[in-house]
């Protein structure tokens, strides 16, 4: 075993923490096809857990065990996939031109013209629509839809209908920020194998990292009902509502009644979404605990959204759960942006909530 048994005081976000999220960001690893990011997890959580192995849907159980009579058994749940899209048809007069589907919540208009990369091998292409030259007055004034583009793979004919891709969006440092395509969740993931590094004397710690998140808390059911835990912590990215407020042309209504967390204000405690209403008592411990620690923390407001929790505090007799995320920009886009002291927020807080359960 390789764990941490110091009760050191802050977890911190190290370099090396940094460059293991970027391997984990530029995994292609959309719902359903959560491989490469599970194989990088696997790597990564070895020295740390008694045992681990995949169920049947592909989520990643983990397991760090005690030898008291009666422990504590915490879920810690963060979903390894991402949104994307998948090819359907493949362009009978040129070679390497794709029609697809999107897998996920994306807007179409954040597509045309993006830079993606195709199947295991990361094939590179475009997303390709007609030219401004092409077009009518009528097509300008009317969205993108999906059927109307397409993913172009520059005459490449190593792909296949039923490859999964996605974005191609270099992970970089900008400031103190992260830009990079995945940080939902890949964040999350990359919290939770911190937290398996570190000893909590009271506890099991159940690790799940579940697939399916996107398109429906598929993963995480089947997981929380295979490890029956008395509590479960989500560890997820949501969105921030935090760019300036123009009232006057309402591009931003002056009050936001759904999403209210910002950049730099620290980790996000979700008090209840579309899908779950947070276990008082662990609101109640996760607050005391960002007080008494002196960790930066925010409420996300209810409204809508959801994450695994959704599906976990449902299973069996019922779960209490909680999840606990990192606010960014621009989810679900080719680029996200999150801040490195919300992500560290994150990480200190559950883990001295966990050591206090």
């Amino acid at each position: 075993m390789g764990r941490n048994t110091e009760n050191l005081n802050q977890p911190a976000i190290t370099p090396d923490q940094l460059r293991y999220l970027e391997k984990l960001c530029n995994a292609v690893a959309v719902s359903g096809n959560e491989a490469e990011a599970r194989r990088l997890v696997m790597e990564r959580i070895k020295p740390f857990v008694e045992e681990m192995r995949i169920d049947a849907l592909g989520n990643l159980l983990a397991f760090q065990k005690k030898e008291s009579r009666k422990p504590l058994r915490v879920m810690l749940s963060a979903h390894l996939d991402e949104v994307g899209f998948m090819l359907t048809a493949e362009d009978d007069r040129e070679e390497g031109i794709f029609r697809f589907e999107l897998v996920g919540g994306i807007d179409p208009r954040w597509l045309a013209g993006k830079p993606v990369q195709v199947g295991s091998e990361h094939y590179k292409g475009v997303i390709g629509c007609k030219a401004i030259h092409l077009t009518t007055s009528e097509e300008r004034r009317n969205p993108f839809t999906v059927e109307s583009l397409r993913v172009d793979l520059g005459g490449s004919g190593k792909a296949k209908v039923g490859d999964w891709g996605t974005f191609a969006t270099p992970f970089q440092k900008i400031g103190q920020s992260i830009r990079a395509k995945a940080l939902d969740d890949r964040i999350g993931v990359a919290i939770a194998i911190e937290l398996l590094k570190y000893e909590y004397p009271t506890l099991d710690l159940l690790a799940a990292f579940t697939v399916q998140e996107e398109v429906g808390l598929r993963g995480a059911k089947v997981a929380a009902h295979a490890l029956n835990p008395d509590l479960a912590i989500v560890i997820d990215c949501t969105p921030a509502y935090d760019l300036p407020l123009q009232v006057e042309d309402s591009f931003y209504p002056p009050e936001n009644d759904r999403y209210n967390t910002r950049l730099g204000q620290g980790a996000a405690i979700y008090l209840s979404d579309r899908a779950t209403i947070s276990d008082p008592r662990l609101v109640a411990h996760f607050v005391r605990t960002a007080e008494e620690k002196g960790i930066p923390y925010q409420f996300r407001q209810a409204g809508g959204g959801g994450t695994d929790a959704g599906a976990i505090h449902l299973q069996r007799a019922g779960i209490p759960s909680i999840s606990i995320a990192v606010p960014g920009r621009y989810l679900h886009t080719p680029a996200s942006l999150v801040r490195i002291a919300d992500w560290e927020s994150a990480l200190r807080l559950i883990y001295h909530a966990l050591q206090s359960l």
